[in-house]
């Protein structure tokens, strides 16, 4: 938001995965968050993201983020389903190691600024 750039956040608990998808078909862009789970990620988010790769989000602008507790693979796994759905990744992601302190916090946001400035730029450039 602080990039110019609306922001809506969707919980997947919420939201049906094809109310998601309903919005994303107008945005530019996407960020996914997962903790790791079992090594890998949740399954509501493997759910969504496998739901997305069929419908072919391409061109967006993605980022993915999320926490662990031992293994800390969530934010690769992410970031492979984006990028299998040809969005155009911001990396590194962020993850934070359990709660997330002050730092990581500032890490989480300075990625959501990365978004917002791609976002920006390929609006402006009429991509």
């Amino acid at each position: 938001m602080e990039e110019g750039v609306s922001v809506k956040l969707m919980h997947l608990k919420q939201y049906h995965h094809s109310d998601v998808m309903a919005e994303l078909a107008d945005a530019t862009g996407i960020l996914c968050g997962s903790p790791t789970h079992n090594n890998g990620i949740l399954p509501l988010m493997a759910d969504f993201l496998t739901y997305m790769k069929g419908l072919r989000p391409e061109g967006r602008i993605g980022a993915a983020f999320g926490s662990y507790g031992w293994s800390g693979e969530c934010v690769n796994v992410i970031a492979d389903w984006l990028k299998s759905a040809k969005v155009d990744v911001i990396e590194p992601g962020a993850k934070a190691k359990n709660v997330p302190d002050h730092a990581k916090l500032a890490e989480c946001k300075e990625l959501g600024r990365q978004v917002g400035r791609a976002i920006v730029a390929k609006v402006e450039a009429g991509a």
